[in-house]
């Protein structure tokens, strides 16, 4: 039986903190033991905190880590690091729903000692009729084909309790740890049966800004630890467009201004970082994505 602490990272995440919360404690597990999930609060000032503490009369695994102003996720996860002592940790993003085996599947991969670190398979509730919703899936999609050759993870992780801290000036805390891993000769591992529900952007506007900063933090793990995660590489995606294009009108009318979207976006993340030296830890919350509505 493998025991995890089960982390999360919340800034005003009211909207979706209980049904998080509730998912977690109805998890189908066989070989895992969720031993304590931790709820860092960042300078909350909506009633995320009040949901935990709810919780928290339901079942004595739930601990509520407050942090009176908000200092950016890195610094949450930091703080989760020092309160926990299982062997491993799942960190999942405070937006978004697993499913009942999601766990499970998130922690099992560990039984092989060369594995350091799993990443799940979000799947996002956007209409894929609308342009925004067909970015979404497709931006998703692409990120799984691209993981079941060579991992890369996204909104759910997990990874071995084997280091003290990740970079505070991060702004994307996975592809941080991803080199902490491999640096130690450990393996990354991609499982697919892992799924999460998300939201992507619902207006250019916020997939813009979501899309910038993530660009930008990935330069900043390249120059800094000379790590590349696996979907910076743009040949790599326009190989795998090609390959799975389709005789749908959506990829007619909408596939070439998503394209030329992340293309300005890339250029822009390339600015704020080569140029301005910005090093987006903390960012303005992308309002869009917290509306996660019924699975669907």
């Amino acid at each position: 039986m493998t025991r995890c602490c089960v982390g999360i990272t919340a800034y005003n995440e009211e909207a979706n903190l209980g049904k998080l919360l509730a998912a977690l404690l109805v998890q189908k597990l066989n070989t895992v033991e969720i031993a304590e999930i931790i709820v860092v609060c960042s300078g909350c000032t909506d009633r995320s905190e009040d949901i935990v503490r709810e919780f928290q009369t339901r079942d004595p695994r739930i601990l509520l880590l407050h942090q009176d102003k908000r200092e950016g996720k890195a610094s949450a996860v930091n703080l989760l690091l020092r309160h926990t002592k299982c062997e491993v940790i799942v960190l999942e993003s405070a937006d978004t729903l697993p499913l009942p085996e999601t766990i499970e599947h998130m922690v099992t991969p560990f039984a092989d000692p060369q594995v350091g670190m799993v990443g799940g398979r979000p799947v996002p509730t956007n209409d894929p009729k609308t342009l925004m919703g067909f970015a979404a899936h497709l931006v998703w999609d692409l990120h799984h084909q691209i993981s079941l050759k060579k991992p890369k993870m996204g909104e759910i992780i997990a990874f071995r309790n084997i280091f003290y801290q990740i970079p505070y000036d991060t702004a994307v805390d996975e592809a941080s740890i991803e080199p902490l891993i491999v640096g130690q000769g450990m393996k990354l591992h991609y499982s697919p049966e892992a799924v999460v529900y998300n939201r992507g952007p619902e207006t250019v506007r916020d997939f813009i800004k979501q899309r910038r900063r993530i660009f930008a933090g990935h330069l900043y793990i390249k120059d800094t630890l000379g790590y590349k995660v696996s979907t910076m590489s743009g040949s790599k995606i326009a190989w795998l467009l090609m390959k799975n294009l389709k005789w749908d009108w959506r990829y007619v009318t909408y596939l070439p201004a998503i394209i030329g979207l992340e293309m300005w976006v890339r250029a822009l993340g390339t600015w704020d970082y080569v140029f301005f030296k910005r090093k987006p830890y903390m960012w303005d919350m992308v309002e869009t994505t917290k509306k996660l509505s019924t699975v669907e």
